[in-house]
C-alpha cells in the first residue's frame, strides 16, 4: 500500500514554515514577550528622553554642581566628601526608582485595561507568569540602559571617587526592580489610573526628599529615620554611595540587598496573583 507523504514539513527550527511545529519553550514564551516590549520602547522611546536622561543630568547640574558648590564653601561636602560625590550616586539611584515608576504604572493599566495586550497575549500559548517575566525583563534592560549613560555622563565631572562605581549600575537595577515589581501587583488591583497620582504625590516625591539622596538621613527627626530605613530607595541611595567611594562590602551590604531582595520576592508574588485575578476568566 502506498504511503502517503506529508504535504508540508517544519523547518529543522521549528518556527518557520508550513506545517507541524514543536511546543515552544518557556524561554521563547518569555523572549517573544521581552521582543514585543522591545519593538514598543524602540518607537516611543524619544516620549521618554526628557524624564530619563535630562531630569537627572539637570539635578547633577543644580545639586551636584550648583548647590554642591555651596556646600563645600560653607560645610567642606557631607561625611568627608565632596557634595557633588555625596549626591550623585543617589541621583543614579533615585532615577531609577522614577524610571521604574514611570515604566510600571501606566504602561501596565493600558496593557491590563484600554488595549487589553495582556489578554491577547494569554489567548495563545503564554501563561500569566509568562507575560508579567518578558515585561519586567524588558524594564530591567530600561533600568539597565538608563543608569549606564547617567554613569558615563557623570563620570566627567568628577562625580565618583572609585571605578567600582560600574557596581552602581547593577544596584540601580535592582532599585528599581523593588519598585516596579511591587507598582506592576498595584496596577493590576487599579480600576482607574487615579491612584498613580497619589502614589507619586504621597510615596515617590517624599522618598526622593527624605530617602538620604541629597542629604543624610541623620539631618531627619529621630521618628523619620526608621521610615527611611524601611524603604527601598534608602537602601539603594547606601549601596551606590558605597559603590561609587569603592567601599568593601560587609555584613551591611548584604542586608541592603537582603532588603530591596524581599520588595522584589513579595511584589512578584502579588504581581503573579494580581494579574491572574485580574486577566484570566
Amino acid at each position: 500500500m502506498a504511503t502517503t507523504e506529508p504535504l508540508t514539513t517544519a523547518t529543522p527550527s521549528g518556527r518557520l514554515g508550513a506545517g507541524p511545529r514543536r511546543p515552544t519553550t518557556a524561554t521563547e514564551r518569555v523572549g517573544s514577550v521581552a521582543a514585543h516590549h522591545l519593538l514598543v520602547a524602540r518607537r516611543t522611546w524619544k516620549g521618554s528622553v526628557v524624564g530619563r536622561f535630562l531630569s537627572p543630568l539637570f539635578f547633577l547640574l543644580a545639586m551636584g554642581l550648583g548647590l554642591g558648590t555651596l556646600v563645600d564653601e560653607r560645610a567642606g561636602g557631607v561625611d568627608g566628601v565632596p557634595y557633588l560625590r555625596f549626591v550623585v550616586p543617589g541621583i543614579i539611584a533615585m532615577q531609577a526608582m522614577m524610571t521604574a515608576f514611570g515604566e510600571s504604572t501606566y504602561a501596565v493599566m493600558g496593557y491590563i485595561k484600554w488595549n487589553q495586550m495582556y489578554s491577547a497575549m494569554l489567548s495563545t500559548p503564554l501563561r500569566v507568569h509568562e507575560v508579567l517575566l518578558g515585561h519586567l525583563l524588558v524594564v530591567a534592560g530600561q533600568l539597565t540602559f538608563a543608569s549606564g549613560v547617567f554613569v558615563l555622563v557623570a563620570a566627567p565631572f568628577g562625580a565618583f571617587g572609585s571605578p567600582w562605581v560600574v557596581l552602581a549600575v547593577p544596584v540601580a537595577v535592582l532599585t528599581g526592580m523593588a519598585f516596579a515589581v511591587p507598582m506592576f501587583a498595584f496596577a493590576a488591583r487599579l480600576d482607574t489610573d487615579s491612584g498613580f497620582s497619589i502614589v507619586f504625590r504621597f510615596v515617590m516625591t517624599p522618598l526622593m526628599l527624605f530617602s538620604g539622596t541629597f542629604f543624610p538621613i541623620e539631618q531627619l527627626p529621630g521618628w523619620m529615620q526608621p521610615v527611611a530605613w524601611v524603604t527601598p530607595l534608602w537602601h539603594g541611595v547606601v549601596l551606590s554611595r558605597d559603590a561609587a567611594e569603592g567601599v568593601a562590602p560587609g555584613w551591611a551590604t548584604a542586608g541592603h540587598l537582603a532588603v530591596l531582595l524581599v520588595y522584589v520576592g513579595v511584589g512578584w508574588v502579588l504581581a503573579r496573583s494580581g494579574f491572574a485575578r485580574r486577566l484570566l476568566p
